[in-house]
């Protein structure tokens, strides 16, 4: 990947614009979690609903510490052994962790990615970003750059080019208190 794609993708998040990116098995929709105005286009823009609540994804661990409550030492090592993965844990929010980003939870979905791109991409970025699939609720997610265009058009302020990594479905999302899976992968 062209590093000037992956600058011209950060300036834009940078701005508050909403991007799509290619993540483990889907095109993701993304934004700058900690802007408001950048949360709300993206919600619009996918029709989705605010009580749902999103996942953050992040390159690594310490960027996601903000937005996470402090947990039993023990879950958080278990959860730390499936980073960097296609695991998604709905994790005990911080409580300055806006409902814009948890929805009606008091929990908040986070991910550390496996998926080069989108890692160097929060990684540039210097912290996490938004990670919803790039599709209209309740539409199949897209794969590709040109399935996202056809899908949501002009709507995005830029496209990432690339491939989405090898998984046939969207990430799992466990629990990280109870460990229950609630979406299997």
């Amino acid at each position: 990947m062209p590093s000037n794609q992956i600058n011209e993708a950060v300036q834009i998040l940078q701005q508050g614009g909403v991007i799509a990116y290619p993540t483990e098995a889907v095109f993701g929709l993304g934004c700058d979690p900690d802007n408001h105005q950048a949360v709300e286009k993206l919600l619009a823009i996918k029709q989705r609903s605010r009580d749902k609540g999103l996942i953050l994804i992040a390159a690594d661990f310490q960027q996601l510490r903000p937005y996470l409550a402090e947990i039993d030492s023990s879950l958080k090592a278990k959860i730390l052994t499936t980073w960097p993965g296609p695991v998604t844990w709905l994790w005990p929010a911080s409580p300055t962790v806006p409902s814009l980003l948890r929805g009606k939870h008091d929990t908040i979905a986070v991910r550390v990615t496996a998926h080069t791109l989108a890692a160097t991409l929060c990684r540039e970025f210097g912290a996490p970003l938004v990670s919803t699939s790039a599709n209209l609720s309740g539409q199949p997610p897209t794969r590709t750059a040109d399935e996202v265009r056809s899908q949501l058009g002009d709507q995005l302020d830029y496209v990432l080019e690339g491939e989405i990594g090898g998984l046939s479905r969207p990430s799992q999302i466990r629990d990280a208190v109870t460990g229950e899976i609630i979406r299997e992968a």
